[in-house]
């Protein structure tokens, strides 16, 4: 690359160098800067660096990742309305392809775009010998510590969508060989890894105020926990994937402990890492208590599970990866029951409020479908306020009966009836992030800021990491007890300790109420395989032949199975010796199916490669069954 080359002095002269192809010389000559006006200038490059989070507004986007839809409204989270052209269930029916596919901003080019950025800084400031910041020096290697883990980062987004990936960690010339092979996925993870500690060995333990929310030590290494974690999956390590074409296959299929013990290792770099006075460097959010709740609930939403998500000693303790400014208060209004005025745009589905526990009179949580539970007081027409869920829940989802803005909810009559205009149709009203003391119009605004990386998800990989290699049951047993007490949950019972089978159920069904609506389902039920597993498949024969209509199966046969081909939801209906009391009537809830969904393997385990992609790029190879 010669010196001459001319760049705009802000990020879009950086897009423009990545369109490979194109010949990012031919510029119009207004405002432009040679390479060595850049990179010999700190600020410039600090800028640039700034910039490449910037794009995490597009590529890593939390509550809207599909642009108008989390990933939760195509997973057995949430089901997405028809505003939008419908975006998410174009997904959901199979319409989507290697030549379309809604959203943007997330795919394979727009990520690949932001990766040559960091090779570009990488490239320049080596090349040019940027001087460090002369208001504070070592801020320059901070800002190539950034640059390393971004560039991990972002290949870690294409391989958590595709699977096997080319790691680009260097500089391509737009005018040479454009046919790159992809790596396997093993080896796209020795190659974050090795950016992470690149990352690690120039970033803090801890960022000043002034740099708050860009990472820093735990940030990598909670990378290389993710991404060791994934490795060791079934989908990676042990699983086998119908009609499996990707090139790393052999190496997917023979499970290897190894892995295992790595993420293991991994977790726990995180976890022991501590501040300058020997403090740990992440906690869990653990402000206000039992007393605590939001006002407007019925005290039924403690103030602690609301404010993690909105007040700052969370985001300093707990949030190891945020991406700031991620939705404003407009995004609440999308959601909110046509009651506040909203449109319900994600409603949680049964699939998911199946997950949250009950509380037994013994003191331990049980999952509703537990053999024990309607001995210990579970009522499935009175499943609420019967007998005592997760407090999470609570949090999460606005059910019929539901105390929300000091207004009871009811999905029986009204704006708010199942099937009415913009409302549910599922039965449930998403609450998880909302700030109630918003409604459209009322003047008040905000910013949400969406955790990308938080320290119970590196939590859950450390005790399943146990789990899996032979660890301490009692260590396992408090981490995920640590988890839930800070919820207000109780324990999980003693008499799963040191029962690998059902220790794992707990942890998998932590991370399935811990992490909701924060995109990690999509990718979690994939990397266990699930919607090809024996055992799920099973209970979809079983869901299949129990009855004459999809609402008698829906109800008879539950837990639902784990496929990706259906959600089911609950209706109130009118019943005198109901024990649900909402405007004056008596209700029991009544199970209901909603919709089929399409899911087929191995399809639907990947996104397809682009096919303009594959035009490009001659060596690429298409993801199993596209």
């Amino acid at each position: 690359m010669k010196k001459t080359t001319q760049l705009l002095l802000y990020i879009p002269y950086i897009i423009c160098l990545c369109a490979c192809k194109k010949d990012f010389l031919d510029r119009k000559p207004d405002d432009q800067m040679t390479e060595l006006q850049v990179f010999s200038d700190y600020e410039k490059v600090n800028k640039l660096v700034t910039d490449l989070y910037g794009d995490l507004h597009s590529r890593s986007r939390g509550l809207a990742f599909l642009q108008n839809f989390s990933l939760s409204s195509i997973t057995d989270e949430c089901r997405g309305s028809t505003v939008e052209n419908g975006e998410s269930r174009t997904f959901n029916t199979g319409g989507w392809n290697p030549s379309s596919q809604p959203g943007g901003g997330y795919k394979w080019a727009d990520i690949y775009s932001t990766i040559r950025v960091a090779n570009l800084i990488l490239t320049g400031v080596r090349t040019y010998h940027t001087p460090d910041n002369p208001l504070n020096t070592g801020d320059l290697n901070s800002r190539l510590g950034e640059t390393y883990f971004l560039r991990a980062y972002y290949h870690y987004l294409a391989a958590r969508l595709y699977g096997e990936i080319p790691y680009i960690d260097y500089l391509i010339d737009p005018n040479g060989n454009m046919n790159i092979k992809q790596n396997t996925f093993h080896e796209v993870v020795e190659k974050i890894c090795s950016d992470c500690d690149s990352a690690i060995a120039l970033l803090p333990v801890s960022q000043p105020d002034a740099q708050f929310a860009r990472a820093e030590k735990g940030t990598a290494l909670a990378l290389k926990a993710i991404v060791r974690w994934m490795a060791a999956t079934p989908l990676y390590n042990g699983g086998t994937l119908p009609n499996d074409t990707r090139i790393g296959k052999t190496s997917y299929t023979t499970r290897d402990d190894k892995r295992w013990q790595a993420a293991r290792d991994a977790a726990k770099a995180v976890l022991d890492l501590k501040m300058d006075n020997g403090q740990p460097r992440y906690t869990l959010y653990a402000n206000y208590g039992l007393t605590d709740f939001v006002s407007g609930s019925n005290n039924k939403v403690y103030t602690r599970l609301y404010q993690m998500y909105y007040d700052f000693t969370a985001f300093k303790t707990e949030a190891i990866f945020m991406n700031m400014n991620d939705k404003y208060e407009a995004w609440q209004g999308d959601n909110y029951p046509p009651s506040e005025g909203g449109g319900s745009r994600q409603q949680p589905v049964q699939e998911q409020v199946d997950e949250y526990e009950y509380i037994s009179p013994n003191g331990y949580g049980y999952p509703v479908y537990d053999p024990r539970a309607v001995t210990d007081g579970y009522d499935d027409a009175n499943p609420y306020e019967g007998i005592k869920r997760d407090p999470r829940f609570y949090r999460d989802v606005i059910y019929h009966g539901a105390t929300f803005r000091s207004s009871v909810k009811n999905t029986a009559t009204g704006s708010d009836k199942i099937g009415a205009t913009n409302a549910t149709t599922t039965g449930y009203f998403l609450r998880k992030f909302y700030r109630e003391d918003y409604r459209p119009g009322n003047g008040v605004s905000f910013q949400i800021h969406f955790p990308l990386i938080r320290l119970p998800e590196i939590m859950l990989i450390y005790a399943e990491a146990l789990n899996e290699t032979g660890g301490s049951a009692d260590d396992i047993m408090t981490m995920l007890n640590t988890i839930r007490q800070r919820s207000f949950m109780v324990p999980v019972p003693p008499e799963i300790k040191g029962d690998k089978v059902k220790t794992n159920e707990y942890i998998q069904r932590e991370r399935r109420i811990e992490l909701f609506y924060e995109n990690k389902r999509w990718f979690t039920s994939r990397l266990y395989l699930e919607p090809s597993s024996t055992t799920e498949l099973n209970k979809e024969q079983a869901w299949q032949s129990a009855g004459g209509d999809n609402d008698t199966r829906s109800q008879h046969v539950w837990p639902y199975p784990r496929c990706q081909r259906m959600v089911n939801g609950m209706k109130p209906v009118e019943d005198p010796n109901g024990k649900i009391v909402v405007g004056g009537k008596t209700y029991s809830m009544q199970r209901f199916y909603v919709a089929a969904w399409v899911f087929v393997s191995p399809t639907h385990y990947f996104f397809p490669i682009m096919q303009d992609e594959l035009v490009k790029d001659l060596l690429l190879q298409q993801n199993p069954g596209w």
